[in-house]
């Protein structure tokens, strides 16, 4: 399928639909999803990366039964806002995972969101770094989810 901008995603959805947050790690996929009105993103869970037809059966298997039809991928862009190789690997995965599992996607900026969950769970939760390891790819991908909500429903 092809890749969508946020806007065109969101719109092309009916009234129930959630979306799938990804944030797509070299070792873990973080997975958020959004609630039926599509204005709060939730923490759901993570992946072990591995062979994309693994990693999209288990995505489309959540998108199943979660009633998720889109998906929206972090796409790391670099701090200048260009796209490096990181971006173009996040793109080229981003087409094959949506090509696999048959949902429409959407890239969107997911700069520093880690970076704000690990330190949000340091200075607020007060989190070991044990625990912070647990939650910080799914808290990641709900922070990026959220920003592309609240992006969406401005638009």
């Amino acid at each position: 399928m092809a890749l969508f901008n946020l806007r065109d995603l969101l719109a092309s959805l009916s009234g129930d639909q959630r979306v799938i947050g990804i944030d797509p790690g070299s070792k873990t996929i973080g997975l958020a999803l959004s609630d039926v009105h599509r204005t709060l993103a939730t923490p759901y869970g993570k992946l072990k990366r591995g062979k994309l037809s693994d990693n999209a059966t288990a995505i489309g298997r959540i998108a199943l039964t979660e009633g998720a039809y889109g998906l929206v991928v972090g796409l790391p862009l670099s701090m200048d806002g260009t796209a490096g190789p990181a971006a173009q690997a996040a793109r080229d995965w981003t087409h094959a995972l949506s090509d696999a599992i048959g949902l429409p996607a959407a890239l969107w900026d997911e700069r520093l969101s880690s970076a704000a969950v690990n330190r949000f769970l340091v200075q607020e939760a007060d989190l070991t770094r044990a625990k912070r390891a647990e939650v910080v790819d799914q808290a990641a991908a709900a922070w990026m989810l959220q920003s592309a909500l609240d992006a969406g429903t401005r638009a």
